[in-house]
């Protein structure tokens, strides 16, 4: 019962969606209506500059960080890998903004740091690696992804359902990214 109270919240609280808020109370409208449509970190930088995008972005990465230390206190290691899903999917699909949101890259971030924060520490320089090979933020943050699911399944790897809950989230933050995957798809032809 204690995993679905804690899910449930995880959603709600992943479903507020800084960005958009932030937007709305500086009088700039809403973050998805251009570039990307994405009220993500880097669509939030396009927007209204680097000091906006690290607002957005820390806040986002305290919420989930929070989420992960409650989710570690009161849950098993499956509970809580379970949970980041839950962030996630709140981040994706926000009950407060129409069900259209991030990607959730912020939020596994700022979740997984509370988790393995050796990883995240990796996870941020393989973000650098990848964005200065490719110059693409979508490829760089699926570096992140990569780097931050296989410390967080390192550390629970005799835990099969926290393992599984780690794939779930990471395929869930892939599939998020599915239109910027067919863009790139449709430039190779």
């Amino acid at each position: 019962m204690m995993f679905f109270v804690v899910a449930a919240m995880a959603y709600l609280l992943g479903s507020v969606n800084f960005s958009i808020v932030f937007f709305r109370t500086t009088g700039r409208g809403d973050p998805r209506a251009l570039y990307s449509g994405n009220p993500g970190a880097t669509n939030v930088y396009r927007q209204a500059g680097a000091a906006a995008a690290a607002l957005v972005l820390g806040l986002d990465m305290g919420r989930a960080a929070a989420v992960a230390a409650l989710a570690l206190y009161l849950l098993d290691p499956a509970g809580a890998a379970w949970t980041g899903l839950a962030l996630v999917a709140g981040n994706r699909y926000p009950c407060f903004h129409q069900f259209r949101g991030g990607k959730g890259v912020a939020n596994y971030l700022g979740f997984s740091a509370v988790i393995v924060p050796w990883g995240a520490l990796a996870s941020a320089l393989a973000w650098a690696a990848g964005f200065f090979a490719f110059r693409m933020p979508f490829i760089a943050s699926f570096c992140m992804v990569a780097v931050l699911g296989g410390a967080t399944m390192y550390k629970w790897m005799h835990t099969a359902s926290a393992v599984l809950g780690v794939l779930a989230t990471i395929a869930f933050i892939v599939f998020n990214h599915r239109s910027n995957i067919a863009e790139l798809a449709g430039r190779g032809r």
